[in-house]
């Protein structure tokens, strides 16, 4: 029950957070007025909450023994079953684990939430049940999805199935690793600064984050509401395109939500690439201390091979691209620490769907754990209150400002192009940090390769990772970026380079 604080319990509140003197008969006066409006907060315990649907019985799965999880990229198995028949009848879908499934435990890479069921099903869930999917476990993702390096969860670092001493990539590592070793068809990713490329890139698989808002992020855990972005992996176009078609649309509980469009992405992925208009952006190659030259060279000749499909091929220069990871740092840090940690996981001041007992555990989790952090965690939210209490939210506000100039230049580069294209990671993967590894290695490990993918988080575009060869026996991955809501040309030229044959899975 919702208690009235005692007046001394006011007067630590007032001191420590609002810098604010109470007396002790004033704070007993200001408890006494207090108690009207705690009525109203004891009442909502009396009501019963909507929540969202399960719809499909389940039980609630297992832990995998090390034998049956031999990348380590499975958290929870379980087979749940979706309708008899559906476009995704038959297929097997692994759901990061910082989605909701009733019944199945959900960890996020951290020991904050371990132990954790939710009782409700994130709209995607649902959304994959209904069209006959199979949901046949949960996947590991890095603590609390502040990784690009797939070292950091807090159940041991996922292996890259093409050499098991480098990284998988993350923050979706377990997602693209089942993906990529034929365990499942297709996964579903998340993506706040490239967690459903960067994994993709590195295991060589098909990853798109799509525009934002079209696809709900509902009982999904968020990050920053601004850069929150969920979507599909798979190992082959097709499959992306179908899932994508299972997931999209606007559920009504999403505030990342508007004007949502969506496209006939299976009708779209045979159209070919003949005039369609590619621009190889400058500054996404050659990017200071961490492009490696057969990576540019791989997708540069990439880019070749779509000149010989019929695409009109032309280099685009967009100087503001190298200060999207700029802009992107200020709305992560200082928007992740709001939300992440010295808020609740939820936040405020938004409609729709929060998962209460999601918030809850959280909450209670991170107050008691807050030494089991992650280094990147601790970084970003030491970070992100010294720039708070220094600077008073100045450097967020400006660099969402700023976003709108840095989508703005991608829009005029795509009114000349219909598609870009980049490496969408400058390196190979990187081998994973030992456990003993200095916190300087294990955070650069974490966050060194995000400068072509992070800034699309920024301005919403749809952005997919299309495997295009290998170099050293290790996947090389071009990143193709389209206009806002045009997802299908970004599918039916990712497809035209697939047909080609140019890279070949394990």
């Amino acid at each position: 029950m919702v208690r009235v604080p005692d007046p001394g319990r006011l007067v630590e509140i007032a001191r420590s957070s609002f810098g604010l003197r109470l007396g002790e008969e004033e704070a007993r006066s200001f408890a006494g007025l207090m108690e009207a409006s705690i009525a109203s907060y004891r009442r909502l315990d009396q009501l019963a909450e909507p929540s969202l649907p399960v719809k499909y019985p389940r039980t609630g799965g297992r832990r995998p023994e090390p034998e049956e999880n031999p990348l380590n990229a499975w958290y929870y198995r379980c087979s749940i079953k979706g309708a008899g028949e559906g476009p995704l009848a038959g297929k097997r879908v692994a759901v990061k684990d910082n989605v909701a499934v009733a019944g199945v435990p959900m960890m996020n890479g951290s020991a904050t939430l371990e132990g954790y069921v939710p009782e409700f099903d994130a709209t995607i869930v649902t959304r994959i049940l209904d069209a006959g999917g199979e949901i046949s476990g949960k996947a590991v993702c890095e603590h609390l999805c502040f990784s690009g390096g797939s070292h950091t969860s807090d159940t041991g670092p996922v292996l890259n199935p093409h050499d098991r001493t480098r990284s998988a990539g993350g923050s979706s590592s377990g997602s693209a690793a089942l993906v990529a070793a034929g365990e499942v068809e297709m996964a579903i990713g998340g993506d706040q600064g490239g967690s459903i490329r960067i994994p993709s890139c590195w295991c060589g698989t098909y990853g798109l984050k799509p525009t934002y808002g079209l696809v709900p992020y509902t009982g999904v855990f968020p990050i920053e509401l601004t850069l929150d972005h969920v979507g599909p992996i798979a190992a082959s176009v097709s499959d992306v395109a179908l899932l994508l078609s299972a997931i999209a649309g606007e559920d009504g509980l999403d505030p990342r939500q508007r004007e949502v469009r969506v496209g006939d992405y299976q009708n779209a992925l045979e159209r070919g690439v003949e005039g369609v208009r590619i621009g190889v952006v400058a500054e996404g190659f050659s990017l200071p201390s961490l492009s490696e030259e057969d990576v540019d060279e791989t997708v540069r000749r990439a880019a070749d091979t779509f000149r010989e499909l019929g695409a009109e091929v032309q280099e685009v220069s967009i100087p503001l691209h190298r200060d999207g990871i700029h802009i992107w740092n200020a709305i992560a840090i200082e928007g992740a620490t709001e939300l992440m940690v010295r808020g609740n996981g939820m936040g405020t001041n938004w409609e729709g769907h929060y998962s209460t007992s999601l918030l809850d555990a959280y909450w209670r989790g991170r107050t008691a754990l807050a030494g089991e952090l992650s280094e990147t965690v601790k970084l970003t939210m030491l970070t992100g209150q010294y720039m708070r209490e220094a600077y008073g939210g100045r450097y967020y506000a400006r660099a969402r400002n700023l976003a709108r100039r840095l989508r703005a230049a991608y829009d005029a580069a795509l009114e000349r192009a219909d598609l870009l294209l980049m490496p969408t990671l400058p390196m190979k993967a990187t081998k994973i940090p030992a456990p003993d590894a200095p916190r300087e290695e294990v955070v650069a490990r974490a966050l060194e390769m995000i400068p072509n993918t992070c800034p699309f988080d920024v301005s919403g575009h749809p952005a997919m990772n299309v495997p295009c060869g290998t170099s050293e026996g290790l996947p090389v991955g071009m990143m193709l970026v389209g206009r806002k809501w045009d997802e299908e040309t970004v599918l039916r030229a990712a497809r035209a380079f697939e047909k080609t044959g140019a890279y070949r899975a394990l």
